[in-house]
């Protein structure tokens, strides 16, 4: 098989990883570099780093707008084109292109969680669950016929990036299954999404990360763990912002105002919320690095005495 690969992030490596294992990549479409870091130096993406570490052709259009950008997808005759997290929407004269159409991997368990952030608003709502889906693609977001799929539980301390790596590594067993039963001749089942439980997962926002003390402790520690490694849940405390790592709800009746420090000690801050109380056991003050609460503590030995404000 002939096979085009469009991705961008980290997260895509495993899957392109897992289709040059069992097919040939005739190129790899990703974003353009773009400026990171300190020096704001244009850096290639992860999946740019890795098809050229495998000595495969890179080709980095703005978009496929253009007659020309459409036409070299064409002149590459691919069999199918795979994309995961690209980040460009594919207009259907892209996605007519190859014989057997455009796969694409998702990190959620379709329909719920079509768009941007499936990983980070799973843990954020509670999910006791989720997985990846290999879908054939339409024009629509994400409202393709469903392929192969496979769920796993989200584990109650897991975070965002802990999530978003084993997703990762899922997606390309499955996106291996899709494409060995494809080699077979055995092409998977196409089974069109239900209309019921459609739900959108939103591009992350850094104002989003602002806790506010007067909601429910659970959501809190969900929004915690959502937000880890990024964009990180932030919040008042004392008197100071500071980021939190790690958090923990514990169900106590406590009858104080939201955003009072409770109890504060070596297994972490108590800090009263709306509904229950938000124990902190990790966080970082602005210039500084994470640290565990404890470590946090000798700094400010004042919240020692529990009930400061």
């Amino acid at each position: 098989m002939r096979i085009v690969f469009a991705g961008t992030p980290e997260f895509a490596v495993p899957c392109l990883r897992a289709a040059a294992n069992k097919a040939e990549i005739v190129a790899v479409y990703t974003q353009p570099d773009r400026p990171a870091g300190r020096g704001r130096g244009l850096t290639p993406s992860p999946v740019k780093r890795e098809a050229l570490a495998r000595g495969i052709e890179v080709l980095q259009p703005e978009n496929f707008r253009s007659q020309v950008s459409r036409d070299a997808l064409a002149a590459l005759k691919p069999d199918l084109m795979v994309v995961v997290a690209y980040g460009l929407i594919l207009p259907q004269a892209v996605l007519d292109i190859p014989e057997h159409g455009c796969w694409n991997v998702h990190a959620s368990l379709l329909p719920r969680w079509r768009g941007a952030a499936p990983i980070q608003r799973a843990i954020q709502a509670g999910d006791a669950e989720t997985g990846v889906c290999l879908m054939r693609m339409e024009k629509g977001l994400d409202t393709g016929p469903v392929l192969l799929s496979q769920a796993t539980p989200i584990g109650p301390e897991e975070t965002g990036g802990q999530l978003h790596d084993r997703l990762a590594e899922l997606g390309a067993q499955v996106l291996a299954d899709g494409l060995g039963l494809l080699r077979a001749t055995l092409l998977p089942v196409a089974r069109p999404q239900p209309a019921e439980g459609v739900t959108y997962a939103h591009k992350l926002d850094k104002a989003e990360a602002r806790l506010d003390w007067s909601r429910p402790a659970v959501e809190l520690a969900d929004t915690v763990r959502a937000f880890n490694p990024w964009p990180v849940a932030e919040a008042p405390l004392a008197g100071e912002r500071v980021r939190i790592h790690a958090a923990t709800a514990l169900p106590l009746a406590h009858g104080r105002a939201p955003g009072t420090v409770l109890l504060a000690g070596r297994d972490g801050i108590d800090i009263a919320c709306g509904e229950g109380a938000l124990r902190v056991r990790t966080l970082q003050r602005e210039g500084g690095k994470p640290v565990a609460a404890a470590d946090y503590l000798n700094g400010r030995r004042e919240l020692l005495a529990a009930g400061t404000a």
